[in-house]
């Protein structure tokens, strides 16, 4: 008998599976165009999601867009993807143009935000957007409505006093939040070892009254079973969870970091070997969804995508100077 290929045990469809790889895929050629955009001189800042692709389609498959609350943090391109932007929103915004949906150019690239998708900017201090989660996380409470408030942040971000205070809240409460750590292993030039104590962030949720769940964050199938769990659980009424997804940085920090600096070639190399895009090719190659055909023709159609968002986006207008002020300070006639 043959054995019942893994997703369809998370009922999962082939599309399904073959979309979260589409969307990986995507997001990586994505950043990678941010990078040569910003080499060249025509963009001035990146901060990338390579190696973490994996852990953000799993959870973004988990997600209900446009229902579920979403507090993103700055690496959460794919994630975005997998909500509704495209590689032209994107490109937008790394041109920091007019039409941008994050903020119409008035934030810096990775400063996600998008009100249709119920997707909430967040700020430059890290950790702030915790709180705001788990205020929606509130709200959905005291009216009743059936949605998750779903959250992410780095492992480095774990430490603020943010995260603490608003899971302390959540597991008093018992809110339907979804407390997602995306543990790339550096707080900029600082390894988990020196940051944490405990040896995985998720150990950290028992103390505040919720479980919490460390999975490989190069495995998107098993991000999605664990988040899939944490969302069911918070909209049956029972509480948070603590979602760590274990992965790599695989470049620098940002655009402005040197990352020879603090971790050697060797180290870096070791972790592409696992990135989590050959392990889902290999995966979807395993149980007869892909080949190398397939794989040919997607980045084929992808480059095409990126190319013609690049062009659209470069020649884009900026945003207006008038308009510096708005969303800033009150306007006239404004209640």
């Amino acid at each position: 008998m043959n054995e019942i290929p893994r997703h369809k045990t998370l009922e999962l469809s082939d599309l399904q599976v073959t979309e979260m790889y589409r969307y990986m895929v995507l997001a990586r050629m994505v950043d990678e165009r941010m990078w040569l955009l910003n080499r060249s001189g025509k963009t001035h800042f990146v901060i990338s999601c390579q190696g973490q692709e994996g852990a953000q389609a799993g959870a973004g498959l988990a997600l209900q867009a446009g229902i579920d609350f979403v507090f993103p943090y700055y690496r959460d391109l794919c994630l975005m993807l997998m909500l509704g932007h495209t590689a032209k929103d994107e490109l937008l915004s790394v041109f920091g143009r007019a039409e941008e949906p994050n903020s119409g150019g008035r934030q810096m690239p990775g400063h996600y935000g998008d009100r249709k998708l119920r997707i909430f900017t967040g700020s430059s201090p890290v950790g702030t957007q915790i709180p705001h989660a788990v205020g929606a996380a509130l709200a959905a409470k005291m009216r009743g409505e059936s949605y998750v408030s779903f959250v992410s942040f780095g492992e480095g971000t774990s430490n603020q006093g943010d995260f603490h205070e608003a899971a302390n809240f959540a597991g008093v409460r018992k809110l339907p939040v979804v407390f997602f750590c995306e543990n790339n292993q550096y707080a900029i030039s600082i390894p988990a070892r020196r940051e944490l104590a405990c040896e995985n962030v998720a150990d950290r949720a028992v103390g505040y009254g919720f479980e919490g769940i460390t999975v490989d964050g190069t495995d998107p199938l098993a991000v999605y079973e664990a988040v899939k769990h944490a969302v069911d659980k918070a909209k049956a009424g029972k509480g948070p969870t603590l979602v760590e997804a274990k992965m790599y940085r695989l470049v620098p920090h940002s655009s402005d970091d040197d990352d020879r600096t603090y971790r050697s070639r060797e180290e870096v190399e070791a972790a592409r070997q696992k990135d989590s895009l050959l392990h889902m090719k290999s995966y979807l190659t395993e149980v007869g969804l892909w080949d190398a055909v397939k794989e040919e023709s997607l980045r084929k159609s992808l480059m095409a995508e990126i190319n013609d968002a690049t062009t659209y986006a470069e020649q884009a207008m900026n945003p207006d100077p008038k308009t510096l002020s708005r969303y800033v300070y009150a306007e006239a006639g404004e209640q």
